[in-house]
């Protein structure tokens, strides 16, 4: 089953359930991935939806941090429900130690050797494990390999 599927499998269940709060997230996800449909760049398969679902994370996470810093709690917590409900969706990315290795690993087949080639190792690194590694933990990781 696609990941569209899923996501409007899940969003009858929630209706059926009346759980307004997952419903709402569902909806939101929904239409972004309507929005890839009417984007008429080919078919929408899992590994676009979930580029989708990476910015909606990206944007709940930065909102959450604005409404925290304007003590807004109210809204906050309304965007936590919804990047609970994405965050359901998106595959676990690698811990600490897996993405260590995987720094070392890029940094040896790249040939960086200081911070100014930084970008050569994270071209690397990204190319070879994009959908599996967050990029900021990445980044902060060949900082410290690097000696930056």
């Amino acid at each position: 089953m696609s990941l569209m599927d899923q996501v409007s499998a899940e969003l009858k269940k929630s209706m059926l359930a009346k759980d307004a709060v997952r419903t709402t997230g569902l909806r939101m996800i929904r239409a972004a991935f309507i929005e890839l449909e009417k984007e008429g760049k080919g078919e929408v398969t899992d590994e676009r939806c979930l580029e989708s679902l990476r910015r909606l994370k990206k944007q709940r996470e930065d909102s959450i941090t604005a409404y925290v810093q304007a003590n807004r709690e109210d809204l906050a917590s309304v965007e936590r429900a919804e990047l609970a409900v994405i965050e359901a969706f998106l595959p676990q990315l690698a811990d600490e130690a897996t993405t260590r290795a995987w720094v070392k690993e890029a940094i040896a087949a790249s040939g960086a050797t200081s911070p100014r080639e930084m970008g050569k190792a994270m071209g690397a690194l990204m190319k070879a494990h994009k959908a599996d590694i967050d990029a900021g933990l990445a980044r902060k990781l060949l900082e410290q390999e690097l000696g930056a």
